[in-house]
């Protein structure tokens, strides 16, 4: 039987808020000019279509990746195991966010870097990014449980 798992989908929104505007600023100000340099855009105009479509894409992702979270972050709660000792909330948050950017997102950019001939320099940019993301949306959902 699987558990049941409380989500706060108000939180999750946050979340989801919360990344958008990350993207904004770390692709932005702090690191658009040398990240647009690395992919290879430093001199394209994009077109209002392709940047709908492609925030549209972005938000979907964040969503699930904001969905997904909440439910690895209750796992990660010695009490949702029936067992004693629950920590701070933001310890929570952490790791769960932690560990997934380390298993899930590390690997992937590895693989742009080995496969698709991406610098590390994108390659710290985009992870460096991945794990402020899910560091913001982890402690939003760790701290404003369902």
């Amino acid at each position: 039987m699987l558990p049941v798992i409380p989500l706060n989908y108000l939180a999750i929104l946050v979340g989801v808020l919360a990344n958008v505007v990350i993207g904004f600023l770390w692709f932005g100000p702090i690191f658009g000019k040398v990240w647009m340099k690395e992919m290879g855009y430093e001199n394209m105009e994009p077109d209002t279509k392709s940047m709908m479509k492609s925030m549209g894409i972005m938000i979907v992702g964040s969503f699930l990746t904001a969905y997904v979270l909440a439910h690895s972050l209750f796992v990660w709660k010695p009490s949702s195991w029936n067992l004693p000792g629950d920590g701070p909330a933001w310890m929570y948050g952490a790791y769960a966010a932690f560990y997934i950017w380390l298993g899930f997102y590390i690997p992937m950019l590895l693989g742009s870097v080995a496969w698709e001939s991406r610098s590390w320099k994108l390659f710290f940019i985009n992870a460096g990014y991945n794990l402020v993301s899910l560091a913001a949306i982890g402690q939003i959902l760790a701290v404003w449980p369902a």
